[in-house]
């Protein structure tokens, strides 16, 4: 990275940090006007959230975060960039934050039709010719990326402005996120034909049905893969087998449906299409290190 660049970034931080803390007074989540736009602030460290996020860009303005994605770790901090291409289980916690200095960032969930589109129009860059399957990216955040976030967030002091330039800087950071060193695992997921496509289409098709019982052998023939050939890349793609991913589909749908929604635990489990109360128990505390009802307690 030049001097240049460096430079910019650094400038680009400050002026996020300002505009953050500004429009958050206190810790949570905020949507915003901006379709897909979410501002994070945090000021308990070691808290861990369970979600299943979205295909998302996420950038750390300030502090330093923890996330199990799949089945692997990431520790990642200030002007980092996460990008996942597809939607994954996401376990995460922030690792140093304080009311005087919280745990901030920014994040904009991504279009998948609009990555394809403009992985069609856009040639990729000479030096990221591979094709990378893979649906989890980290890496240090491009400037032209960490600027247009910028000028988003500013955006927002102007509401009557959204409606037409929040739709054209979106495009630019989907754009310039393709062309940056994130681009190939974005290409990988979204380009038409492609296994990691493929596989992408698997995961909708999982996120709409989990309630159902998994048959990998139709779920290969629906993306037209051979039963092991789809094996190897959902791993690929997921680093967990379809098996792994479909129990995590749903027992973070039955927490959050018993942390959210005050369900019982017997009436999660049938929501989420467990028939054995039994069974939903065990692997409930294999995943989440305790039953159910002493980790919605102790969540609660």
């Amino acid at each position: 990275m030049s001097d240049t660049d460096a430079e910019r970034i650094q400038r680009a931080n400050r002026l996020l940090k300002e505009k953050l803390l500004a429009r958050m007074p206190g810790q949570g989540v905020y949507e915003t006007a901006v379709e897909g736009l979410r501002l994070s602030r945090r000021e308990e460290p070691h808290k861990v959230e369970n979600c299943f996020s979205e295909p998302i860009a996420a950038v750390i303005v300030q502090g330093f975060k923890r996330s199990v994605l799949g089945s692997e770790e990431y520790r990642y901090g200030e002007n980092q960039c996460l990008v996942a291409g597809v939607d994954m289980p996401s376990s995460s916690c922030v690792l140093d934050a304080t009311r005087d200095r919280p745990f901030l960032a920014v994040a904009l969930v991504l279009d998948k039709g609009l990555i394809t589109r403009l992985a069609a129009e856009t040639p990729a860059p000479q030096e990221s010719t591979t094709i990378r399957n893979k649906g989890i990216s980290i890496d240090n955040v491009d400037p032209d990326v960490l600027e247009a976030f910028l000028r988003l967030v500013e955006l927002l002091d102007k509401p009557g402005q959204i409606p037409v330039l929040a739709p054209l800087i979106v495009r630019e950071i989907h754009y310039r996120l393709l062309l940056g060193p994130q681009g190939a695992h974005l290409r990988g997921i979204n380009t038409l034909g492609s296994q990691g496509n493929q596989i992408a289409k698997a995961i909708n098709w999982l996120k709409s049905n989990y309630r159902e019982p998994l048959q990998v052998d139709s779920l290969a023939r629906l993306v037209n893969m051979a039963t092991s050939t789809f094996h190897r890349h959902f791993k690929e793609v997921t680093t967990l087998s379809p098996l792994q991913f479909h129990k995590r589909l749903r027992l973070y749908e039955a927490q959050r449906l018993m942390l959210a929604e005050r369900e019982t635990a017997a009436g999660a489990a049938l929501a989420v299409g467990y028939e054995s109360p039994a069974q939903f128990s065990r692997e409930y505390k294999r995943l989440f290190g305790e039953p159910p009802h002493r980790d919605i307690m102790r969540g609660r």
